[in-house]
């Protein structure tokens, strides 16, 4: 899928390649060329060199050559499409896709960029002047915020109004916006009266903007004394994608590229901070953990990424990953030398030398983590070394490359006066248990009730009165309920409509599936919902899809045996009604129907449509 070769060539043709490159360079005429310094290379003497005739340019001293496509895809670090629609419209030319699809997508895309467009201007110009945008105002120049940044980073206010965006900007009317694009744009949406509402109110907006500058949604933050959660993102949709979109990448990618380094922060007024402290260079993710889509992004960018958040909870949650992705990506990540519960953005009001300070001084990743765990051990006492080593060795296990692998452990025994030898014999235990842990059924193949090693448990049925459970209890990471739960949060449409929380056995699962059914949308569930349940959901939302992405016929095999694991339990229960002298002829019935439809599942190996048979009988209970 494209552009229409014929369609590219008008594109090239009517571009000006001069105008195009003097927004990035300052040229200056010799003779029939254009020169300046090159952007893709430090230098002092102008040795990058343009063709207005021919429309190419090139570099003597980096060798960089190539057309304004060329160029605005090296500087922008854009794909070819997007580039050649920017040209297009500039020349006003008019394109066709070789998918009629495409065109149409791109369309739409346009329009919700276009409505949002509109309503990053609205939402500026109120903070700028509305009376009730007052707080805001100040709030902001608490924050050391003065009117030059307010409108670098385009910052707003959302009044305390139900519809006020909508009613300006004329949604539903005949020549306002569409109803649809607006709610499509994550700007609001239809309320149970059938009403069209703003999605945020008395709120501080960032908005966030794609690398190419293009605005995709907003980051709200209430007010000190507000009401809600204290962030409030736009939901994914079809031009925002919060586990690929970075906050600040628009204005940083170029401080990036010079210095070959990305910072990475947890929120906005952080990659604002940093700037008023001289650094150019951050971005922030947008409410979500650093995923590996974030990582491609970076890695176009820059070979280092320093982490300017709180390290303690990235081990935590990503440890085990940020070395993979170093190795994957021929990454460098490090960790940046901030004091103790320092916020960068506060940091940079309060001591901007030390933030700059925290960044050059970064610890290589592994080292921060191995300094953390022998800096809390007693390491006075052979058994504190011993067991601060041990620790340390774990840590050390979960990168992939044995040679870096044995450069930490060497360096560990000598701290802490223990053998290397030990060490090593601690490293590959765990990475022996970690392979037992990973072996198993392959990842295109659903496990299998007959070995999942559990019985029905618990005096309940699956749709009838529940016994005691114990909340405590940790679910296995991996079973059945967790990748229903995992396709709910992602993939929702792959999940049968008829799945109801009482076919999940474990209560933590139940609660969570609860959760899906109950609000909104996830910005919401995990603003007000119960604490396990958010933090389940947070893990949910950022692990990978282990197989199960966009593949109905493993999805559906996940279906049917969460099915078969519920009738298990229905089973169980029923034979126990029928041990206890309680049984009739209805009961009786419903045992055989039962133990005929698992069988018949069972043989047709997990067909959906002996599947759904026996969700039919579980759902009539006839």
């Amino acid at each position: 899928m494209g552009i229409h070769d014929e369609d590219v060539a008008r594109v090239r043709e009517a571009t000006d390649i001069v105008a195009v490159i003097s927004e990035y360079v300052q040229l200056k005429r010799v003779g029939r060329r254009w020169q300046g310094l090159c952007p893709f290379h430090a230098e002092k003497t102008p040795s990058f060199s343009v063709n207005a005739e021919m429309g190419v340019y090139h570099c003597f001293g980096c060798k960089a050559s190539g057309d304004a496509i060329t160029f605005l895809r090296e500087v922008e670090h854009a794909d070819f499409v997007e580039v050649v629609e920017r040209l297009a419209a500039r020349s006003g030319i008019a394109l066709r896709y070789t998918s009629p699809g495409e065109g149409v997508d791109r369309q739409k895309r346009g329009k919700l960029i276009e409505a949002l467009e509109q309503a990053v201007e609205w939402y500026h110009q109120r903070l700028l002047t509305a009376p009730d945008a007052g707080q805001a105002r100040g709030y902001l120049r608490h924050r050391g915020y003065d009117g030059d940044v307010v409108r670098q980073y385009k910052l707003g206010w959302a009044p305390d109004d139900w519809d006020m965006l909508a009613a300006d900007l004329g949604v539903g009317a005949d020549k306002g916006m569409s109803a649809q694009v607006f709610s499509d744009a994550g700007l609001g949406f239809r309320n149970k009266g059938g009403r069209i509402q703003d999605s945020f109110r008395a709120r501080l907006l960032f908005p966030i903007f794609d690398a190419g500058g293009k605005p995709v949604g907003f980051g709200g933050r209430v007010l000190p004394g507000g009401e809600g959660p204290k962030y409030k993102n736009s939901v994914d949709n079809a031009v925002y994608r919060k586990s690929r979109i970075l906050y600040g990448l628009n204005w940083a990618k170029q401080d990036i590229v010079n210095a070959g380094e990305v910072i990475v922060c947890e929120g906005y007024t952080d990659v604002i901070g940093f700037a008023q402290a001289g650094i150019s260079r951050a971005v922030a993710t947008c409410g979500t953990a650093l995923t590996e889509e974030h990582v491609r992004v970076l890695r176009r960018y820059a070979p280092r990424i320093v982490l300017a958040f709180d390290a303690d909870s990235a081990g935590q949650t990503a440890a085990e990953r940020f070395s993979q992705w170093e190795h994957a990506f021929e990454l460098e990540v490090a960790v940046a030398d901030l004091p103790p519960g320092a916020d960068p953005g506060d940091l940079a009001q309060s001591d901007p030398e030390r933030l700059v300070a925290a960044v050059s001084q970064a610890v290589d990743f592994m080292d921060f983590r191995i300094n953390r765990v022998l800096g809390d051990a007693d390491l006075s006492t052979v058994k504190g070394q011993v067991r601060a080593g041990e620790r340390a060795a774990r840590l050390v296990a979960e990168h992939p490359n044995p040679e870096i692998r044995d450069k930490y452990l060497v360096a560990v025994a000598d701290r802490c006066s223990v053998s290397a030898d030990h060490l090593r014999g601690v490293v590959a235990d765990v990475r022996r248990r970690g392979r037992r842990r990973a072996s198993g059924p392959p990842a295109d193949e659903a496990p299998h009730p007959a070995d999942a090693g559990h019985e029905p448990s618990g005096d309940h049925s699956a749709f009838g009165p529940s016994g005691d459970h114990s909340p405590s209890v940790s679910p296995a990471p991996n079973n059945v309920e967790r990748q229903v739960l995992w396709l709910a949060a992602n993939e929702p449409g792959a999940v049968w409509p008829e799945i109801v929380p009482e076919m999940f056995h474990h209560p933590l699962y139940r609660g969570v599936f609860e959760a899906l059914l109950e609000y909104p949308d996830m910005d919401t569930l995990l603003a007000e919902a119960d604490g396990e349940v958010t933090a389940l959901m947070r893990e949910l939302v950022v692990e990978e899809d282990d197989g199960l992405g966009p593949s109905p016929p493993r999805q559906e095999v996940v279906m049917a045996i969460l099915l078969y694991e519920s009738a298990q339990r229905e089973l169980a229960y029923l034979e126990r009604q029928a041990r206890a002298g309680t049984a009739d002829d209805d009961l009786l019935r419903r045992v055989a129907s039962l133990k005929k439809a698992m069988d018949q599942l069972r043989e047709s190996e997990w067909e959906p449509e002996q599947a759904r048979a026996l969700l039919e009988l579980l759902r009539t209970g006839v």
